[in-house]
């Protein structure tokens, strides 16, 4: 391998890695179930990687990766027409560019969010993100924080309060996408 074409899996996995979240995001608007849209991703992820010809580094690395995305999850919801789960072809179409559209705003609410969390003290963000998980028991999350059920809950909205207020504070400060 030349120390070009090097680069260019370094730049294709900096851009894949840093946008990862964000196509998520608009795959996860496109299929019914978060298990799903961990299926179209891995197929997403597949399909990037044996399209790496087409990368261009200078070029629009998000709004390529929708694309393949979205292909994904029309193949998806072909592959499950029988299920009554699976939307139309049409309203796929029409999510995924109202998604696109709206991907701005959506990355600007995710900085917000992460600038936010990092002001919360490292215990309490890993209670908030411990009791988020898709496994997760809020008894036993309580219990590890050393409160009843009602306490954590009555800690968890709070918390919830507070980011959302630093967020929409964040939001405001911010130019418009």
């Amino acid at each position: 391998m030349t120390p070009a074409d090097s680069e260019r899996h370094d730049q294709f996995l900096r851009e894949f890695t840093s946008n990862e979240l964000a196509i998520r995001a608009y795959v996860r608007r496109l299929v019914p179930t978060r298990a799903d849209a961990d299926d179209v991703m891995q197929e997403v992820s597949v399909v990037l990687w044996k399209k790496f010809d087409e990368f261009r580094p200078d070029g629009d690395f998000r709004a390529w990766a929708f694309g393949v995305a979205r292909f994904a999850a029309l193949a998806w919801r072909r592959d499950k027409a029988r299920d009554r789960l699976v939307l139309d072809e049409e309203v796929v179409t029409k999510l995924a560019a109202e998604t696109a559209a709206d991907e701005p705003l959506l990355q600007g609410q995710r900085d917000a969010l992460e600038a936010c969390m990092d002001k919360i003290e490292p215990r309490q963000r890993e209670l908030l993100m411990e009791a988020y998980q898709p496994e997760s028991r809020i008894r036993e999350v309580a219990r590890g924080s050393g409160r009843s059920v009602a306490g954590f809950y009555q800690w968890l909205h709070r918390t919830r309060r507070t980011l959302l207020d630093c967020v929409r504070r964040t939001l405001l400060q911010r130019p418009s996408p």
